[in-house]
């Protein structure tokens, strides 16, 4: 029970790696405040509930920061404050730059790079008050390292590393531990929309034979909001089965 009497909020909990993290953190003693545009994540607040758990879905376009306080001032009322918070939400428009329709530029910059700025200004405020508090981030590898058609999520990911190390600068002496993981491919909705052979290229590649899966995300982001992880401050940390080797 690594979490026992703690507050999470987990964005993009309805489903993939945040449904995971969900309910793994609700195995380890946390409440789970579930904030998704999809109302899916109804389902997994009832499920947390029905084992026992105690959770709240917020239903939120973490883009808009008027939904984003909105959320944070109801699950507050019905959890507590808030202990940690894991941007997990994002989104894919993938496509060759010359080819790429500025919508899908922008959407992909709102929800992913402003939409954790968003959540963690939010929250950060309340953290600060109370001098402790745990922002994880998701990135990714090819934020890390770059990829082929997807210039507006690897500019985000990437964004979400600079976010990271700048706020661990900011908020570590306030208390707040600011950390970011970044998968490699891993078994979710989202890469289902990628072609067959480039996942089995993406396994061929993985010294360890495999995609990702949710859990191994979770299972990360467990550690880092964890006491376990009390000094890990600034961190980006890797989970790719070797990928990039």
């Amino acid at each position: 029970m690594r979490l026992e009497g703690k507050v999470a909020v987990i964005t993009g909990g309805a489903s993939g790696i945040g449904r995971e993290t969900a309910l793994v953190f609700a195995r380890e003693g946390a409440s789970v405040g579930i904030w998704d545009f999809d109302e899916s994540g109804i389902e997994v607040a009832q499920h947390i509930e029905k084992n026992g758990g105690k959770s709240f879905f917020a239903r939120v376009d973490v883009s808009k920061i008027q939904e984003v306080e909105k959320a944070l001032e109801e699950t507050e009322k019905e959890l507590g404050n808030i202990d940690i918070l894991i941007n997990n939400a994002g989104i894919t428009r993938d496509g060759f730059l010359t080819k790429m329709a500025s919508e899908d530029w922008q959407k992909v910059i709102e929800v992913n790079l402003t939409g954790v700025f968003n959540c963690s200004q939010a929250v950060a405020r309340k953290m600060m008050e109370r001098q402790e508090g745990v922002i994880i981030n998701s990135s990714s590898v090819v934020g890390v390292y770059g990829n082929v058609g997807q210039t507006n999520y690897s500019a985000t990911k990437s964004g979400v590393i600079g976010l990271t190390k700048t706020w661990s600068k900011e908020l570590g002496k306030k208390g707040i531990r600011v950390n970011a993981v970044a998968p490699g491919f891993i078994a979710t909705p989202m890469t289902e929309k990628v072609p067959g052979k480039i996942l089995d290229m993406m396994r061929e590649k993985t010294p360890l034979g495999r995609l990702g899966q949710p859990e191994d995300i979770a299972n990360a982001y467990l550690f880092l909001a964890s006491d376990e992880g009390a000094f890990v401050n600034g961190a980006v940390l890797q989970v790719d089965g070797g990928l990039v080797l």
